[in-house]
């Protein structure tokens, strides 16, 4: 039987600590209750909302769509082709969860992506990446349901559109789409489970500078897979702060890539910022350092600010204190006068990582 909690909290369900509450909620841990969902009178038609682990949302206030909130669970291995093992992971698993079994598993693969924050589900939703790697680097194929038929289909890797931080699931659809050749699903589709190919002949990913750095810091030229996974740790927690202490959502920014000929007049102008030259030609410019530019480190709007250590990332300062931390509001607020220093000193409009409610 269906079970619809009201007026649920939710702050410990948003890593930024944002208090808001669900007007109703179902805990979805298998495809059968999205089934049961959409057999409701009362729910099959109504506005929905997909909630993995909070960890790339900004609530600006209470949610009054129906909350899908997703905890389906597993991992195993499943399969293999000639170059990779196939595990699968529930959508409801912590993203970190898996990284740290599959190199218990002696699997390696996704060891530069530990601790990113959030749930397996939301992985292919962003296209996570860290450290050289991203999702798309290691994807097989996902399962999900149509949250208008009920319909479970599965997509491979072409068919979710991988982008920078992008995927099918962030845009919606101008028509309805063909599941075997969606434009779009967005707010349609709920992922059950996501498949992921690891090498059998497995190569460190390298060459960022902070790899780099605990390669000479521990005297190591050919790390385990288990050496950079707990080199990404330790950068990881060194540089953002632990949401359990203080409210966050990771990254806020995206990194903005430009046109070579835009690069050599922000380097004209300004010959320290940090860039990256893409395979394709175009350069990556570093957020966090446009930013820190615009001298907003350790700045606040109320009770949302930049945090001290890395400029990139958006703090909630009050989370915890009496239920009073930063709103929405203040979130959003913080974010748009930084996005307009950026623009006026460097011509970039920044653009927010997490999805605003």
């Amino acid at each position: 039987m269906m079970l619809v909690e009201k007026n649920i909290p939710l702050q410990a369900f948003n890593t930024f600590r944002i208090v808001a509450k669900a007007h109703a909620m179902v805990r979805i841990t298998r495809e059968q209750d999205v089934l049961d969902v959409l057999a409701d009178p009362e729910w099959a038609d109504s506005p929905k909302f997909v909630l993995g682990g909070g960890s790339n949302i900004v609530l600006t206030g209470d949610v009054k769509p129906l909350v899908l909130k997703v905890e389906v669970r597993g991992l195993q291995v499943v399969g293999e082709t000639s170059k990779a093992i196939i595990v699968e992971a529930g959508a409801g698993e912590g993203w970190h969860d898996l990284v740290a079994w599959t190199l218990d598993q002696n699997l390696p693969g996704l060891e530069n992506m530990a601790l990113i924050p959030g749930t397996v589900g939301a992985s292919p939703v962003q296209n996570v990446g860290a450290y050289g790697v991203e999702l798309q680097d290691r994807f097989e194929s996902l399962d999900a349901i149509d949250l208008h038929t009920g319909q479970v289909f599965s997509l491979n890797s072409a068919q979710c559109a991988f982008g920078y931080r992008d995927s099918v699931f962030k845009h919606a659809s101008s028509a309805t789409p063909d599941l075997h050749q969606p434009l779009g699903l967005k707010d349609r589709a709920l992922i059950l489970r996501v498949r992921f190919a690891l090498p059998k002949v497995w190569k460190p990913v390298l060459g960022y500078a902070d790899i780099e750095r605990k390669m000479e810091q521990y005297g190591v030229t050919a790390p385990t897979p288990r050496q950079i996974f707990d080199w990404v740790c330790e950068v990881r927690r060194a540089k953002l702060p632990d949401p359990a202490e203080i409210g966050n959502a990771g990254s806020f920014f995206k990194n903005p890539t430009v046109t070579p000929e835009q690069c050599e007049d922000i380097i004209a102008r300004d010959p320290k910022v940090v860039h990256y030259r893409l395979d394709n030609g175009s350069v990556k410019l570093a957020a966090g350092w446009l930013i820190d530019s615009c001298a907003w480190k350790g700045k606040s709007v109320g009770q949302a600010g930049v945090y001290e250590k890395q400029a990139l990332v958006l703090v909630n300062r009050g989370a915890g204190v009496d239920g009073n931390g930063a709103t929405g509001g203040e979130v959003m607020t913080l974010a748009k006068a930084i996005q307009t220093s950026v623009y006026e000193r460097f011509g970039i409009l920044l653009e927010p990582e997490p999805v605003v409610i």
